[in-house]
């Protein structure tokens, strides 16, 4: 990024009044926890169950194939041991001072661990999950992270609080999320390819204002940005709040 663009955005930042940040899997996986469809990602990893994590990832496998589910789901999608990176702390330290709204895509709770309180999950959390027969909440912390677990009071399948797919999105949530967006001064897109729907349509929600995107590599959604910066997301953030 040159100095040019980096004073450029810096003071667009330092007069806007709401701002939002769109993140995807590249946020956190200079945490150690992969993304999904880079060439490195869990869609493009041979699986070790003969079928593709994608697939597993889905309603119906869950339901169909629910040991061998949660086999793949404790050992590869939960990560209690991961700590927040660059990204999610300069998020949450300019949010201190700042009006800042996070619409995440992902399920690690890392920008909460960093301090984030202003987090919309689209996809849902790794630390939250219920009972699909009383609907009963537990954390991660109450579960043993191997095995089925089940419901201690009725004895029903306890399911992680995480959209499948075949699932819809929490309505809720994305209505929030489109109306936050609608109202911003800056949106800025980082670590995804914005090629997963509806959040990749989010950003056609925002009335004006500018558009940044901050992703290693180029994107569909490039020439509908302001700015464009194919750089280390945390780098890039460090040194846009600073």
């Amino acid at each position: 990024m040159d100095d040019k663009t980096k004073q450029e955005i810096r003071a667009i930042l330092k007069e806007a009044k709401r701002v939002v940040f769109l993140g995807g899997a590249g946020v956190s996986t200079a945490s150690g926890i992969p993304d999904f469809r880079s060439p490195q990602g869990l869609y493009n990893i041979k699986s070790k169950y003969g079928v593709p994590y994608e697939v597993m990832l889905s309603h119906d496998y869950l339901y169909e194939n629910t040991k061998t589910f949660y086999d793949f789901y404790w050992s590869t999608m939960v990560y209690p041991n991961a700590k927040p990176n660059k990204a999610h702390i300069a998020l949450a330290n300019y949010e201190k001072d700042h009006n800042l709204v996070i619409v995440t895509q992902n399920i690690d709770g890392l920008h909460q661990l960093a301090g984030s309180k202003k987090v919309l999950e689209a996809h849902g959390s790794t630390y939250r999950y219920y009972c699909t027969r009383c609907g009963k909440k537990f954390s991660l912390d109450e579960l043993q992270h191997e095995g089925v677990p089940h419901c201690p009071d009725c004895g029903g399948l306890i399911r992680p609080d995480v959209t499948m797919y075949g699932e819809p999105l929490d309505e809720d949530t994305i209505l929030t999320a489109v109306q936050v967006v609608s109202m911003a001064d800056v949106l800025i897109i980082g670590g995804t390819s914005m090629n997963v729907y509806p959040v990749a349509a989010l950003p056609d929600y925002m009335k004006s204002g500018t558009k940044i995107i901050i992703n290693l590599e180029p994107t569909a959604y490039d020439r509908h940005c302001d700015y464009v910066i194919h750089e280390d997301l945390g780098t890039a953030l460090e040194e846009l709040f600073a």
